[in-house]
């Protein structure tokens, strides 16, 4: 979740133990807390003695997250210094360049882009749209697959006076009705787009115009309900009374893949784009539906002379007939899911995989591959004091379901083997080190005996109504609340995840009490959500303004896991500077993650910043940094061990860097550069602005000039 747009209320008022309080017993259990953090001190955070992680893994020999004997890898670029400039810094020898920008044109009919275009619904529809988030790579053809592809990436927002800067502003941004053409580019402009882009002679990369594959996904584009959902009453509404369809996906933040080949774009912070003023559900107060104005008032235009379809009027899910056919009630409730894309087909609506659980999304990580064993993919709820999930598919993975580039055969169709039937978990984390998936099912047992369903106040079958009632359900489980979980990545050899915790502002004292935000409200009574949250083991810190990341690996028991704190953010002048970060790798609100995996058990591991925090900001701008997990002693960032976390790249000013991978050749990185302030002026992305100009989100290439692999 960008900073741009966080919503700042807490929604979990549940009692469970969170992160910061278990971390903070787990570290004191080690005796971490006495006389300083030495490299032995730290290293006992990291998979090692006293750890079930200590022992060598069977699948792949390897004890902790490097190869015994074997010399890891060494980042070979200089790191950086911070910087706050209108450019993107990358180390000496290396180049930066813009592609994709907000508003370039899929289709030859799109006009050049100029600061003064006016956006339409038209050429919106059909350009790239505005702040890209999650991003991922789909190869067209063997053995060009790092020179040409389908790059699928999310458009999380919208600035609304960027949009409409040239004609001053948005009309009735705070009150009144809304324009219903302004209200229809908005829309365009979330969303996902299909893109084909290819890397041309002289080693610059453009966008093939009027590819047959490039696609937008909006937020009014229709598409499948699947899953336990799939016509049920929860999702039938005026548009779907057979709820099997729905309309849209938005704040698309992070991003997953899956090994058959589509894309998954994760919904995030879409509550805030539906109003309900009367009869109230519970799942709208758990999740945040606005009340009053929905983020943009796109439900004033309703009533528009040129309204169709309800596109308006589906924002105000207030019941006004008989029953959900007649009106959206419901509207809210076909969102907050994976939405699977088959990036190489234009003809086949998105799906909603509503297994995976109903919450704010912010990406979705597949697992280790076994062949014979479930498919497993993680997510994390990103907001203050919510919770880590997996689901792990019924199906057992078939390596003859891996995708075929070039082939014609139905990935959607495979998506629904594994992705529609299988048992979604949320993590408890305990203070020993080793923690327990708690499975989100009816027949489950909440914490105080009872059954889930029960608890609930579901029939006994109703797995329509977990998924719904998803962090409730969490709730009730005991599952650990945790600091912001944003990001994840997981190492495909050792299957070790990686998920950062960017921060918790409402994070207190080990022994404080948890407080209520609707005190009093039959969700306390429940004993679920809670407004502030102590202290706990993976989030140690209270106040927690520079975040962490953590490691776990799972078990053989599909139940259990072993977990431990990777890094922790920090300026390098802070005094509960864990992890001895100095000035050049400080950094802080860890946000976008990814473990670029180089063979033979090594990688790199990726972070992206997101920082509101002085004690980094003062210092430099939002930037990316490349770590070796296996090049670390204990397995974990430490004051000796500095020189294997460099900082690589600094955004402009303003920014969020986001989005991120390498071509399987290794000699491109892609990332993106989110709510610029004022940038990009050129299509080299490290030459500076000069005056200013419309700010545009962008993708940006970053490779060698010798052509080299990117960071080694």
């Amino acid at each position: 979740m960008s900073k741009e747009i966080e919503d700042h209320r807490n929604f979990n008022q549940s009692g469970n133990e969170p992160f910061t309080s278990i971390m903070d017993k787990h570290m004191s259990r080690r005796g971490m807390m006495r006389g300083g953090l030495g490299l032995a001190a730290m290293s006992m955070m990291g998979f090692g003695a006293g750890s079930a992680l200590a022992a060598p893994d069977a699948r792949t020999g390897m004890r902790g997250t490097g190869a015994p004997g074997k010399k890891p890898l060494t980042l070979a670029f200089e790191s950086i210094r911070g910087a706050k400039l209108d450019s993107v810094v990358v180390p000496k020898g290396y180049t930066a360049q813009v592609l994709i920008p907000w508003g370039a044109g899929l289709t030859s009919d799109v006009p050049e882009w100029h600061d003064g275009l006016e956006m339409t619904p038209e050429i919106q529809a059909n350009s790239i749209g505005m702040h890209h988030d999650g991003m991922y790579h789909f190869p067209l053809n063997k053995g060009s697959e790092s020179k040409e592809f389908l790059l699928a990436i999310n458009h999380e927002y919208i600035d609304q006076n960027a949009l409409w800067a040239p004609k001053g502003g948005p009309t009735n941004a705070r009150s009144g009705k809304r324009p219903a053409d302004e209200v229809r580019t908005e829309i365009n402009a979330h969303g996902v787009a299909v893109v084909h882009v290819k890397k041309q002679a002289d080693g610059r990369w453009t966008h093939v115009v009027d590819s047959p594959y490039n696609r937008r996904i909006t937020n009014a584009s229709e598409m499948e309900i699947a899953g336990p959902l799939a016509g049920s009453d929860y999702v039938k509404t005026k548009f779907s009374p057979d709820g099997l369809l729905a309309r849209g996906t938005s704040n698309n933040c992070g991003n997953g893949y899956t090994p058959w080949g589509t894309y998954l774009a994760c919904e995030e912070n879409w509550p805030g784009y539906f109003v309900r003023n009367t009869d109230r559900q519970l799942d709208d107060d758990r999740l945040g539906v606005s009340r009053g104005r929905g983020r943009y008032g796109w439900e004033t235009a309703a009533g528009d002379a040129s309204e169709q379809d309800d596109e308006f009027a589906r924002f105000n899910t207030d019941p006004v007939a008989t029953d959900a056919s007649g009106d959206y009630r419901n509207e809210a409730r076909s969102y907050g899911y994976q939405v699977e894309v088959d990036p190489y087909d234009g003809s086949r609506r998105a799906v909603k995989r509503t297994a995976m659980g109903r919450f704010r999304h912010e990406g979705c990580w597949v697992g280790k591959l076994e062949p014979g064993k479930p498919v497993v993919f993680y997510s994390g709820h990103d907001a203050r004091n919510e919770y880590i999930y997996k689901y792990v598919s019924k199906a057992a993975w078939s390596p003859s379901d891996a995708n075929r580039p070039g082939a014609n055969f139905d990935r959607l169709a495979i998506g629904a083997k594994y992705l529609d039937e299988g048992t979604l978990y949320v993590a408890r984390f305990d203070a020993d080190g080793s923690g327990e998936w708690l499975p989100l099912t009816p027949q489950a047992r909440t914490t105080d005996g009872r059954r889930l369903h029960q608890a609930l106040g579901l029939a006994a079958d109703d797995q329509a109504g977990i998924i719904i009632h998803t962090c409730d359900a969490a709730d009730l489980m005991g599952a650990t609340p945790m600091d912001r979980p944003e990001w994840g990545a997981v190492d495909p050899t050792s299957g070790d995840v990686y998920m950062t915790l960017t921060n918790n502002s409402q994070r207190t004292a080990e022994d404080s009490a948890p407080t209520f935000t609707n005190g009093g409200s039959s969700r306390e009574e429940l004993g679920v959500g809670y407004g502030t949250a102590p202290t706990n083991g993976p989030n140690p810190r209270e106040g927690n303004r520079a975040g962490q990341v953590i490691r776990w690996r799972d078990g053989t028991d599909v139940t259990r896991l072993e977990w431990d704190v990777f890094v922790f953010g920090a300026a390098a002048t802070d005094t509960d500077n864990l992890s001895g970060l100095t000035e050049l790798n400080q950094f802080a609100s860890p946000d976008g993650l990814w473990f670029d995996d180089r063979g033979n058990g090594d990688g790199i591991l990726w972070i992206q910043t997101d920082n509101g925090y002085a004690g980094v900001t003062d210092y430099t701008n939002d930037q990316v940094l490349a770590v070796v997990p296996g090049a670390l002693e204990g397995g974990v960032v430490t004051p000796e061990n500095q020189q294997h976390l460099k900082r690589f790249a600094v955004g402009p000013n303003g920014c969020e860097v986001t989005g991120i991978f390498a071509t399987p050749d290794k000699t491109a990185l892609f990332i993106n550069i989110q709510h610029p302030g004022n940038w990009p002026a050129f299509e080299d992305a490290a030459r500076e602005t000069q005056g200013s100009v419309r700010p545009r989100a962008s993708t940006v290439v970053i490779q060698r000039q010798d052509g080299g692999q990117i960071a080694v």
